[in-house]
């Protein structure tokens, strides 16, 4: 056996100790010094091998360079920071293999290699999170506690709850440099978002206007388009709405009339919303139609190009449509509903009798003006922010916010694709990055929260006769500034005063949380300040994520980039599918097929998975339908997979196109091919012997040069998979060497001579230069196997595989260099052929041309075999 140094043993493996990783406990762990285990085990393979690659420092980019500029190159990736509050599901984990598996191909390439973590201050959801927490546990709102207390409250839950997700991301072995970790909320990256802001203020891509937002009544706050989920209904519907006693209806077409002024006439109108009829300011009809030739509107011509339909009530202050509408025509913009959702600015009547228990608003107007009512399909608008899933119903709400002026920065970001200075994979994305950023509206970077960055706005003051009041949505009375001391300044410069003579008030919002996400390539390198991180490693090389936030937050960092620093922030960006269950369903909590990757990894039984969903903040009912369809589909619950086969099955499902259809069965058959490896290193290692001294050079046989022709192949095909973004070319190319070329065939021929040295020599080769192959994405059980295998003199000073060059085609072509000898058989089976040909005896004839295969039963046959290399 090979007694490898000291050094190479990780320092936490030492029997008879318990080590704990993300809450699970592993009893005993062996060290590498001991003979393999009879069978793979994922709990003893990686129980304790990150926690000793991290205090090595194999994830930082300083790690074994020797030359500045590394002639190698650079690579750099940033996480998308996951939200604080935030646990991992398959989506995480997908991105984390392939993030994982490109930094580990990079790092092994001899490339300075940073991939950069952080976490997302998750505005929303972590100020809903604390405030139940608070009303929980001390009865008490924020309102109670006040802004200065509540923050403080935040930041507590944060330094005990906050880094759980960092742990996960530990578990499923992404080798992120936690030393550059970063939190949006950082003093670091606050201070890069507060100047961002400032320096867009002053250039003018940053305004105030008072506008039509997404409002949700329950947040109080405008939320964002991403936040903003779509329900289709058929017709007729009731449905649950937070502040509301009962259900309330949906799915209803309601008619009215208007009457004429001084006419007995009338124009019926219909909506869905019959409470906004007391914000209409006009009716809309077609100029040629008939039956409203007696009334003339002012907005007819909107509707000039289309056939007479009837009549249409203009709403310009509740939606987004007649906002436009109102626009173009200079309507009264008439505000009824307050940030509660109660209504306002009405007559008494109506406003006495609605209340937020009772079933409609309509049952107040139906006895006013009703002329009939039918079902209708209505598409509703939700709020779908993480924590606030109790189905607030989207208000669109006139409010004075603060905007980013995109056009400009949009098309640059468009043109840059356009252009070829930045790479979108796969390129069928171009079309949704052009259709968006081509009709790009500005940006509502306003939040009415407590947990965010405040926005550095103050609104002035200026107690002067002579200058007249500001009004809020006035953008020329409010300045920006580092300070209050600088803003006052700027402030009595604008107006000529004094500065003792300016009153500031700053603005109560924070930024929306994607203003900071935007800038996150850079402000996590110390932007604005010109720090030896930032120009070593900004621009980043690659961006890799989901196509599902393409235009939410890839179009922002492309537009901020170019806007703040000048540069794109990356010059690749690969996109990667989205996760669906084994059916092809959205995952979802209520639906049961929300699946936590720990849970594959380590496995879990069917009534664990019910544990989980009483836990949960679903209601009973979506709780029992949960857990049918958990029975339907984990009936036994998730065998452990352990996380090497999680990633090797992630990566090799990339292959489906935009969406995954992840099924738990194939992820356990890569369990089994992790069993595969470990069987075949554990039979080589007998075979090899005790005392095995690899050589640099062998003489081959023919059997020796062909399974080394594949080897061959297969790393030309990683590397290609690798540079491509092609993962299930990389894990098609690993399977198909280990398992139908080396261990069916050419292991078999080991069985039958196991005297020959040269075979010997050439299995190593095969072992060591197979799990350097697969280390990328299947990183424990390389490791673990990679430190059992004795070290050629050539690979001495790399204490894990992970710092040990990744194979390239010249460095196995080496072994049979002058041979001309890659083979393609032109059978339909060559697997079958070529084991025939072992088992039964092969004899090759002087120009490789023919093979000749003597079967036991004593018939012959021949097939014509071409050779390359």
């Amino acid at each position: 056996m090979y007694n490898p140094p000291l050094y190479y043993t990780p320092t936490l493996y030492y029997t008879h100790v318990c080590v704990c990783v993300c809450g699970a406990y592993y009893l005993p762990v062996s060290d590498v010094l001991s003979p393999l285990p009879d069978s793979y085990s994922p709990q003893y393979v990686e129980a304790a091998w990150y926690s000793w690659w991290e205090k090595q420092g194999y994830f930082k980019p300083e790690y074994g360079v020797r030359l500045e500029p590394n002639p190698r190159g650079v690579f750099m990736m940033c996480i998308p920071p996951p939200n604080v509050t935030g646990s991992l599901h398959l989506g995480h984990a997908l991105t984390n293999a392939i993030q994982d598996s490109l930094t580990r191909w990079h790092r092994m390439r001899g490339e300075t290699t940073l991939w950069n973590p952080g976490c997302d201050h998750a505005g929303i959801a972590t100020q809903v999170v604390v405030e139940k927490k608070l009303m929980r546990e001390r009865g008490m709102s924020r309102h109670n506690l006040g802004r200065d207390q509540f923050i403080q409250e935040v930041w507590k839950w944060k330094n005990e709850k906050g880094d759980r997700i960092y742990h996960q991301l530990k578990k499923l072995g992404s080798s992120l440099d936690w030393d550059r970790a970063c939190f949006t909320m950082d003093p670091k990256l606050s201070y890069a978002v507060q100047e961002a802001f400032i320096r867009l203020h002053e250039d003018g891509v940053i305004y105030r206007s008072k506008r039509l937002v997404n409002w949700s009544c329950t947040l109080n706050s405008a939320i964002s388009d991403i936040e903003v989920d779509k329900k289709e209904l058929t017709g007729r519907t009731l449905l649950p709405v937070p502040g509301y006693k009962d259900k309330v209806e949906f799915g209803v077409l309601v008619s009215f009339s208007y009457k004429i002024e001084g006419s007995d006439e009338e124009v019926i109108v219909a909506t869905t919303r019959i409470e906004t009829m007391l914000g209409d300011s006009a009716v809309a009809v077609h100029p040629a139609d008939p039956r409203y030739q007696f009334v003339w509107l002012s907005c007819m011509e909107r509707f000039v190009s289309l056939p007479p339909l009837g009549a249409v009530k203009i709403t310009p202050a509740h939606d987004h449509n007649d906002y436009e509408v109102g626009n173009r025509h200079n309507l009264a913009f008439i505000n009824i509903l307050d940030e509660n959702g109660l209504l306002i600015n009405v007559p008494a009547p109506f406003l006495v009798q609605y209340t937020p228990t009772t079933s409609s608003p309509g049952t107040v107007l139906s006895h006013y003006f009703f002329t009939w009512y039918c079902t209708l399909p209505l598409l509703l608008h939700l709020c779908a922010s993480p924590p606030s899933r109790s189905k607030d119903i989207v208000e669109p709400l006139l409010k004075p916010q603060w905007y980013v002026d995109c056009a400009d920065m949009g098309k640059q970001a468009a043109d840059s694709v356009r252009e070829g200075g930045l790479k979108i994979i796969p390129d069928h994305h171009h079309k949704t990055w052009f259709n968006w950023l081509d009709n790009i509206r500005d940006w509502c970077i306003s939040r009415q929260l407590w947990w965010g960055h405040r926005i550095p706005a103050y609104f002035v003051t200026v107690n002067d006769p002579s200058v007249k009041p500001g009004e809020d949505m006035d953008g020329h009375y409010w300045v920006s500034g580092r300070t209050e001391e600088a803003a006052r300044d700027k402030a009595a410069k604008r107006f000529n005063v004094s500065t003792d003579k300016i009153t500031l008030r700053q603005d109560e919002d924070v930024l929306d949380t994607w203003f900071s996400s935007g800038i996150f390539p850079f402000s996590i390198f110390g932007w604005p300040n010109e720090t030896q991180d930032l120009s070593v490693f900004y621009p980043g090389t690659l961006l890799e994520t989901g196509h599902d936030i393409l235009f939410f937050w890839v179009a922002r960092m492309v537009m901020m980039g170019l806007k703040l620093t000048g540069k794109l922030p990356f010059k690749e960006v690969y996109l990667h599918a989205v996760v669906r269950d084994a059916h092809g369903r959205k995952m979802s909590k209520s639906l049961g097929n929300v699946i936590d990757p720990l849970d594959v990894i380590t496995g879990i039984s069917l009534e664990g998975l019910y544990a989980q969903l009483q836990d949960s903040n679903l209601d009973p009912v979506e709780v029992e339908k949960a857990k049918q369809g958990q029975k339907s589909d984990y009936p036994t619950g998730i065998p452990e997979c352990g996380t090497d086969a999680l990633r090797f099955a992630l990566c090799a499902y990339t292959s489906q196109g935009r969406d995954i259809n992840m099924d738990v069965n194939r992820i356990l058959g890569y369990r089994h091919f992790c069993n595969k490896l470990w069987n075949a290193v554990k039979f080589a290692m007998r075979t090899l012997g005790d005392n095995f001294v690899p050589s640099e050079k062998a003489q081959e046989s023919v059997s020796d040069r062909w399974i080394l022709s594949r080897l061959c192949t297969a790393v030309g095909l990683c590397n290609a998979g690798f540079q491509a973004y092609d993962f299930p070319a990389i894990t098609t190319a690993i399977y198909n060497f280990w398992l139908y070329e080396l261990c069916d065939v050419y292991l078999v021929r080991v069985c039958l001579h196991l005297s020959a040295a040269v075979c010997r020599q050439t299995l190593f080769t095969c072992l060591e230069t197979g799990l350097r192959l697969l280390a990328p994405i299947m990183p424990f059980v390389g490791e673990e196997l990679y430190q059992r295998l004795p070290r050629r003199r050539s690979q001495d000073g790399h204490p894990s595989i992970h710092v040990t060059p990744y194979p390239e085609t010249e460095e196995v072509r080496e072994r049979f260099k002058g041979l001309n000898f890659i083979g393609t058989l032109s059978i339909i089976n060559h697997r079958a052929c070529v084991m025939l040909s072992v088992i039964c005896g092969l004899r090759w004839l002087s120009d490789y041309r023919r093979c000749v295969v003597s079967s036991s039963a004593g018939t012959v046959r021949t097939w014509t075999v071409r050779w390359s290399l």
